[in-house]
């Protein structure tokens, strides 16, 4: 008897132990009401019956998330070791000019642009390189892959020009810097209404700066051009120009009104690249996503013409570089013999930006994204028979939903602001 009473009392004292354990074996709620009212229901696991009180409701765009255009999304962080612009404190550019044209745009209008329109700026010459400014629409001819193209219209009318002067300011150029400014200031002043510039020098691949940036200040350029001077540094003109052209196809982009302007670099070079980051292949790539015109002022004479056993003089080697820069992208080359032909030459480069026809068609084949469409304009001969050539940008890459920018093997360029 003794023996039964001492189990009942020890099974009488386990009951309110086993029921607190059950009341207390999960967290409390922070609220004590919430806590009362749920006693009966049974134990949930956090994720998946939570109540709508102590979660909040998912909105669809957080259980599904929306599509990002390839235009839309971040650019991905620069990694080190990649060049970056250094931009001069007064180098601010101007706000993006209103249509030049004097056509008003509803803001509330919809504008539908044919995203499949190829644009080709085409600059037309005879043999002695001479430009052809009656050339008639029916006298080109556009081939795309080999297939010729129907050409939706020709227009010669003067479009806006936004232009970089890049400069190079290493000690090669110790001799001809003075000349090249003025240079550069002539090509400023033939600037007209809605033209835009930026000037950039550069020495290495850590000291390519941003002087003036996108302005139509004459003075501002000018000034920029000014402020020039040489030291002493490995010549990263790879980056430079990777750099500055990526610059120049990125403003103004995507706004359907611009979609004819001309974009332009103005090298000024000896053409010997010595320590860039890049290498030619990714500098190429990236020019084929970039229509980018490339005028360089050479300074080759300088560097030695000797070759070696097994390779090309550095004298070869620049002039091989520059003429692919100008060849690849429809722009031109000049190998002054003396300084007195820059003023000249400035001369000619402002009438080559300017005497040029803008060729628009329509692809008839469609493109993957991504991939590169070669491009060959052919013209007619004169009605004399003189010989006349058309010169453009070697193609171009289609561009679409899902395609991928231009990928150099390292990280892409940024712009860092001191």
């Amino acid at each position: 008897m003794p023996t039964a009473l001492v189990l009942l009392a020890l099974f009488a004292a386990l009951i309110p132990a086993s029921a607190a354990r059950q009341t207390t074996g999960r967290p409390r709620r922070a609220s004590s009401t919430q806590s009362m009212t749920q006693k009966a229901t049974p134990t949930p696991t956090p994720q998946k019956n939570a109540t709508p009180a102590a979660q909040p409701k998912q909105t669809p765009a957080s259980s599904k998330q929306t599509p990002v255009r390839v235009e839309d999304a971040e650019p991905p962080p620069p990694m080190p070791g990649a060049p970056k612009f250094q931009v001069s404190p007064s180098a601010q550019p101007d706000a993006p000019a209103q249509d030049q044209s004097g056509q008003e745009v509803n803001e509330d209008e919809v504008v539908r642009v044919d995203t499949s329109l190829v644009n080709l700026h085409v600059r037309v010459i005879d043999r002695n390189n001479r430009p052809v400014g009656d050339v008639k629409q029916e006298e080109f001819r556009v081939f795309e892959n080999g297939v010729q193209q129907e050409v939706s219209f020709i227009t010669k009318e003067e479009v806006p020009v936004t232009y970089g002067l890049v400069v190079d300011n290493s000690g090669s150029l110790r001799n001809q810097i003075n000349q090249v400014i003025e240079a550069g200031k002539t090509i400023v002043d033939s600037n007209k209404p809605g033209d835009e510039a930026f000037v950039v020098r550069f020495i290495s691949s850590e000291d390519i700066k941003i002087m003036q940036d996108f302005t139509a200040d004459k003075s501002a350029l000018s000034d920029a051009l000014e402020d020039m001077f040489v030291e002493g540094g490995q010549t990263a003109i790879i980056d430079a120009v990777y750099l500055s052209s990526s610059h120049a196809a990125a403003r103004r982009k995507g706004d359907p009104l611009e979609d004819k302007r001309r974009r332009a670099l103005i090298l000024v070079t000896d053409g010997e690249d010595r320590a860039s980051f890049y290498k030619q292949e990714q500098l190429f790539e990236s020019l084929k996503e970039e229509d980018v015109q490339i005028y360089i002022i050479g300074f080759v004479n300088e560097l030695d013409k000797e070759k070696g056993f097994i390779s090309k003089s550095k004298r070869q080697k620049a002039v091989d570089l520059l003429d692919k820069m100008a060849k690849e992208t429809g722009g031109r080359t000049f190998y002054p013999a003396s300084l007195s032909e820059l003023p000249k030459i400035a001369e000619e480069i402002t009438k080559d930006l300017r005497t040029q026809y803008v060729i628009s068609y329509v692809p008839t084949a469609k493109a993957r994204a991504g991939e590169f469409r070669p491009v060959r304009v052919a013209v007619a001969d004169a009605p004399n028979r003189e010989k006349r050539i058309a010169v453009t940008r070697s193609g171009y890459t289609a561009r679409g939903e899902g395609a991928p920018p231009p990928a150099p093997s390292k990280s892409p360029p940024t712009v860092r602001r001191p």
